[in-house]
């Protein structure tokens, strides 16, 4: 009989309970659910995002290996539309440019890597998007324009070649004061074993350079 009485009052006070803070409990247990089902809804979206993009990016990989440029042009640009969010848009935007490159379609080259260096997500894909357009920018002895895009900061192991990248547009300019500067700051920057570091020095050397100083 006890334990009846005390059965009864415990269900006495659970009612009062819900009767008090049961919606607000209801709509707290809904809530919590649905952000969890959000949630695991945005996990897999993503990850079928990623898949997705994957297959596009090898697409354009092939399309690049078989000297493709219109199929190459039109994957790139479904993979920008379709999944510019995603590191695949920017991979394969750096590819699509270098086949552009290669096939001397210097508009469609710059408007890649442009693409990359305003919309990628990555400071080590921009920064290799805008040391190339850069390039392209010296090819076309566009070079106040080049430097314009070496401005700014860059990843610490970008520095170098930013350097070198700005010291080649300086000398295109006949600023061959500032040239040796910048090849002088590409040679500080890279390492002694680095194959890359004997053309900086060539380069720094016919500009009138200390090679003593900088070896």
């Amino acid at each position: 009989m006890a334990y009846d009485l005390e059965e009864q009052e415990q269900l006495a006070s659970l009612k009062g309970w819900w009767k008090q803070y049961g919606n607000l409990t209801s709509w707290v247990v809904i809530v919590v659910l649905l952000g969890f089902s959000g949630w695991s809804g945005w996990k897999y979206y993503q990850r079928d995002q990623a898949m997705k993009a994957a297959l596009l990016y090898e697409e354009i990989i092939k399309a690049v290996d078989a000297k493709d440029a219109a199929k190459v042009a039109r994957a790139a640009a479904d993979m920008k539309d379709k999944f510019g969010r995603t590191a695949y848009a920017q991979m394969g935007a750096l590819s699509a440019a270098k086949s552009a490159f290669d096939a001397k379609d210097m508009n469609a080259a710059k408007a890649h890597l442009q693409w990359v260096a305003e919309h990628g997500r990555s400071e080590e894909f921009i920064a290799i998007a805008k040391v190339r357009l850069a390039g392209v920018l010296l090819d076309e002895k566009s070079y106040d324009e080049g430097l314009k895009v070496l401005s700014g900061s860059f990843p610490e192991q970008f520095a170098a070649l930013v350097a070198d990248r700005r010291g080649d547009l300086l000398v295109a300019q006949n600023k061959l004061a500032e040239a040796r500067i910048a090849y002088k700051e590409a040679l500080d920057k890279t390492e002694i074993k680095n194959p890359a570091r004997q053309l900086i020095q060539l380069k720094f050397d016919a500009i009138g350079g200390d090679s003593e100083k900088s070896a």
